[in-house]
C-alpha cells in the first residue's frame, strides 16, 4: 500500500485489524516511470506489488491504534495553536509601533506578558476614533494571545500524561522532556517494534552519517533526510546535554581536542544519543513506582525542602517526581534511598 500515514490510513487499519500482512511501498520512481510510457493506476498497482514481491519495500506502517496515536493528534492541534499564538504576538508588536502616541507610551519598553496583561485590560469605549479602535484591536489580539496560551497549557498536559503512558522510561533519559519525546514516539508509532535495527530508526529520524569525501579527505555531513521533526528532537537533546550533563561535556571536550568542529561532534551526539532512544523505544526499562514517595516522607515527617536539600536539587523536582510528572529514573532511585535510610535509622537530614 501507498500513503498508510494519509489517505491510506484508514483502509491499513483495517487491513491490519483483519490479520492481513501490509507492507507499506514509496511512490513509483518519477523518472523511472516517465521513461515506462507515463502513470496509470495499473501501473502504479503492479510497481507496488514487483516492489513487495522482490523484496524492495519491507517497511511495516504504524498500527495508529494506540496511544502515540491519540498523541500525534494532539501535536497536530498544538503545532497549530503554536503558530495562531506567535501570530498574535506579532501583530500586537506591529500595532503597537503604529498605534496613536497615547496608546503607545502605556506598552512602549514592556515585554511581551506585560503587554498581553495591559491590553486586554483596555477599554476602548464607544468613541469613533483610531485612539478607540486601536485599543478594540489590541484588546481583541491580547484577549486572542491568552486563550490560545490556556490552550497550549492543556494540550502540554495531555501530551505529559500521553508521553508516560505510551513510554515512561524515555521521560527519564537526560535531557528528554515531553515535547522531544512526543516527537520520537510518534516517528516510532505505536509499533516499535517496525524498526528492524538501529540503523533503520536513524534513517528513520535523519541521524545516520552521510558519507562526503572526497579524494584522501574522508569525513560525513549532517543527514539532511528523514523525518525533521525527530531529527529536531535528537538535536535539542544534544544541545540539552552539551550544557547540563557532564559526560556530554567531557565527550565534547575530547572531539574538540581531536579537532572536530561543533558541527561534526553534534553529530556523532545524534548518533549515540539515536542508539540510546533505540534501545529506549523497542526495549524500555522498569521505571520506578513513585506512587508512594509523598506518603513516606509524609509519614518520616521531612519537608520536600529537606528532601531536596539532601539529594541537591529543587522542591519542585520533588513534587515533580512525587506527582509523577518527573520520570527521572537516577532521582526517583536516590530519593527512595534516603527515605529506605531515614526509616531504617530515624534521624533529621
Amino acid at each position: 500500500m501507498e500513503g498508510c500515514g494519509s489517505y491510506g490510513a484508514g483502509l491499513a487499519r483495517y487491513l491490519a485489524a483483519a490479520g492481513i500482512e501490509v507492507i507499506e511501498v514509496n511512490r513509483p520512481n518519477r523518472q523511472l516511470r516517465r521513461q515506462r510510457g507515463g502513470k496509470s493506476d495499473p501501473v502504479d498497482a503492479e510497481a507496488a506489488a514487483r516492489a513487495a514481491a522482490s523484496g524492495q519495500a519491507t517497511a511495516v506502517p504504524k498500527s495508529g491504534v494506540g496511544p502515540v496515536e491519540c498523541l500525534r493528534m494532539l501535536l497536530v492541534a498544538r503545532r497549530s495553536a503554536t503558530k495562531a499564538r506567535t501570530q498574535a504576538a506579532n501583530q500586537i508588536h506591529s500595532l503597537v509601533v503604529t498605534a496613536p502616541e497615547q496608546v503607545k507610551h502605556q506598552l512602549r519598553g514592556l515585554n511581551l506578558r506585560a503587554r498581553v496583561r495591559i491590553c486586554a485590560r483596555l477599554c476602548p469605549g464607544q468613541a469613533q476614533t483610531t485612539v478607540a479602535y486601536a485599543k478594540k484591536a489590541l484588546q481583541h489580539l491580547a484577549r486572542r494571545y491568552r486563550a490560545l496560551d490556556a490552550e497550549i497549557a492543556q494540550l502540554d498536559v495531555e501530551i505529559r500524561r500521553l508521553c508516560a503512558q505510551a513510554n515512561p522510561a524515555l521521560l527519564r533519559a537526560e535531557g528528554v522532556g515531553p515535547d522531544t519525546a512526543a516527537a520520537l514516539l510518534v516517528v516510532a508509532g505505536d509499533n516499535p517494534e517496525r524498526m528492524k535495527s538501529e540503523r533503520s530508526f536513524a534513517a528513520l529520524c535523519g541521524s545516520s552519517p552521510v558519507q562526503a569525501s572526497s579524494g584522501q579527505t574522508v569525513r560525513h555531513r549532517l543527514n539532511r533526510g528523514g523525518n525533521r521533526k525527530a531529527n529536531n528532537a535528537l538535536w535539542r537533546i544534544a544541545t540539552t546535554r552539551m550544557q547540563n550533563d557532564a559526560r556530554t561535556q567531557a565527550y565534547v571536550a575530547k572531539r574538540e581536542a581531536e579537532g572536530k568542529n561543533r558541527k561534526e561532534i553534534i553529530r556523532c551526539l545524534k548518533q549515540h544519543i539515536t542508539r540510546e532512544i533505540y534501545r529506549q523505544l523497542t526495549s524500555p526499562p522498569p521505571t520506578p513506582d513513585c506512587s508512594r514517595l509523598r506518603t513516606r516522607r509524609q509519614q518520616a515527617g521531612i519537608t520536600m525542602t529537606q528532601a531536596a536539600r539532601a539529594l541537591g536539587t529543587r522542591p519542585a523536582r520533588i513534587s515533580e517526581l512525587e506527582l509523577g510528572r518527573n520520570h527521572n529514573h537516577q532521582l526517583a532511585t536516590r530519593y527512595q534511598s534516603l527515605l529506605h535510610t531515614h526509616e531504617a535509622a530515624p534521624s533529621p537530614i
